[in-house]
């Protein structure tokens, strides 16, 4: 009779293990799919609150908060030095989140510096997509308005020597996936065209602003879709 007991304990035991193991895995959701983290790169005058409305595009669309890295830096410097100091941001980034690769979307000057990394500073090493929002990636006229007041905004002229050699050679280098989205009536890039980059997506949205280019609903989707 004991016997019996035991084994009916034993057998009662096991299916309310496997019962409560059966509704712990139905509670559980499921582990949403990772991403590879984004920096925003903002632009001349620009900072990181210049992104809020496509940090929430993107939280919308399935990405935690946790991916997303808005960062800023002086744009008054030279794009040499934010380079320098945009390769640290990008190993800090890979080293919170493990990941192995970010993507950089840069916006008008944020694009130069951006360019630099990954072409001088072994930064296609660390880069899985890389996205232009109305980069100033061929210079400006507009750049000549101050020049003469900031070491960045020289830099951004038309034929600078900064320029000049970062266009030198491949404009697209090493494996990572490279797209500029452009606007036909872009006040603060002449010419328009300027912002295309040779062996990339080059992807002309129409006729919008220069400074909605990195807040725009329609360009975000379609910066999504390529990075995604």
């Amino acid at each position: 009779m004991q016997r019996h007991k035991r084994r009916i304990a034993t057998a009662l035991s096991a299916v309310t293990t496997s019962l409560l193991l059966s509704l712990s895995l139905a509670s559980t959701p499921a582990h949403a799919a990772s991403h590879d983290p984004i920096i925003f790169v903002h632009g001349l005058s620009g900072s990181a609150s210049g992104w809020d409305d496509w940090v929430a595009d993107f939280e919308a669309d399935g990405y935690s908060s946790s991916e997303l890295f808005a960062w800023s830096y002086d744009w008054t410097q030279s794009n040499v030095t934010t380079a320098s100091q945009l390769a640290t941001e990008v190993k800090s980034v890979l080293a919170q989140t493990g990941a192995s690769k970010v993507d950089i979307v840069g916006h008008s000057m944020g694009t130069l510096s951006s360019r630099y990394f990954l072409k001088n500073l072994s930064g296609t090493s660390y880069v899985d997509h890389f996205v232009s929002v109305a980069g100033v990636n061929h210079g400006t006229t507009i750049a000549s308005l101050c020049g003469w007041l900031y070491t960045s905004c020289k830099e951004m002229q038309t034929g600078s020597s900064f320029l000049t050699a970062l266009n030198s050679g491949d404009e697209t280098p090493g494996s990572v996936s490279y797209a500029a989205y452009w606007s036909d009536c872009d006040e603060a890039i002449n010419p328009d065209t300027s912002a295309e980059l040779s062996g990339a997506t080059n992807v002309d949205v129409g006729c919008i602003s220069h400074t909605n280019m990195n807040n725009d609903h329609g360009v975000y989707e379609q910066v999504h879709d390529f990075i995604s």
